[in-house]
């Protein structure tokens, strides 16, 4: 009768084994390339089988979906970072000296390390997939919770200290998640056409507004509602193709009547060079009231389709 397999392990002398992370390296990552190129086809080929069927509707599901994939993928990848970095964390407190904890140090520093890598080549991923999505639909790709930060591509494998390494990664996450430049809110709500042309007039006078807007203020972040529809969404894919960073202000439902006008009162506080505001509902005329109290320049273009009020 064969011993079995646990018995088997237990006669084996392993006292100089250890499981650690396997050692990365940048260069085992996907280049830039490969991924745009092996993204592209693989998202060209999925689509056009969906083409002319009954399963066309659903296409635009399906293309948030593929996006969130990598999306998740680097959550979990964060998440991973954050144990063991919080796992440094604890080491650093408890240094004795030994050679056991300077091991146990340098492992969880390698796993963080290669946590971080890993995290920005799916964050990677998903950018190139978000802007096919954008390219499909029109509309810029956002998770449904949480934010779509990116956090620095540029990891050197030379951060090998631990305190080191902390450091650096509060710096990139602070990084990730903060704005700089000058303030731009743009407003305008859902709005119904008579015809195709129409709706794409109203989106070209969006656009081309945003544009003159860039021109004048070339380091501006934008700042809205974050509505998956309507003017909002038009607004969040110029800044996505013009690669400009985005602020939301999503509305907080617990507030009733009130959400809308709460949100003004957030944009505001921005003290923003302009508001662009573009057909809407009474929290939109609001806004415009409340920036021009405050001396806000209102480029106002809520005229029909998207244009100056009055034609001036």
């Amino acid at each position: 009768m064969y011993d079995s397999f646990t018995s088997q392990l237990a006669g084996l002398d392993l006292s100089g084994f250890s499981i650690s992370p396997a050692p990365f390296n940048l260069n085992d990552f996907p280049s830039d390339d490969a991924l745009a190129q092996t993204l592209g086809a693989v998202w060209s080929d999925l689509f056009a089988m969906f083409a002319d069927t009954a399963l066309e509707a659903d296409a635009e599901d399906l293309a948030w979906g593929v996006v969130n994939l990598f999306h998740r993928a680097a959550s979990r990848k964060s998440a991973q970072l954050d144990r063991a970095s919080d796992e440094i964390r604890v080491l650093l407190t408890s240094a004795d000296g030994s050679e056991v904890h300077s091991s146990n140090l340098e492992e969880q520093t390698l796993r963080a390390q290669s946590a971080e890598a890993s995290m920005q080549a799916f964050e990677q991923m998903r950018e190139v997939a978000a802007s096919l999505y954008r390219d499909e639909t029109g509309s810029s790709w956002k998770p449904a919770s949480g934010s779509r930060a990116r956090h620095s591509k540029n990891l050197t494998s030379a951060v090998i200290d631990a305190r080191d390494f902390l450091r650096v990664r509060r710096e990139r996450r602070h990084a990730a998640h903060s704005l700089e430049g000058t303030a731009v809110v743009f407003a305008g709500g859902r709005n119904r056409f008579d015809s195709d042309a129409d709706a794409k007039t109203y989106a070209a006078n969006i656009w081309a507004t945003l544009d003159k807007v860039f021109e004048a203020v070339p380091d501006l972040f934008l700042v809205h509602g974050g509505d998956s529809k309507g003017a909002d969404r038009l607004a969040a894919s110029w800044a996505e193709r013009h690669e400009v960073q985005q602020l939301t202000f999503s509305l907080d439902r617990r507030l009733g009547a009130r959400a809308g006008f709460k949100r003004n009162e957030q944009m505001l506080s921005l003290d923003p060079r302009y508001v662009v505001a573009f057909p809407g509902n009474g929290v939109t005329e609001r806004l415009v009231i409340q920036a021009k109290k405050q001396r806000v320049t209102v480029v106002d273009r809520r005229g029909p389709l998207g244009t100056k009020p009055g034609g001036g």
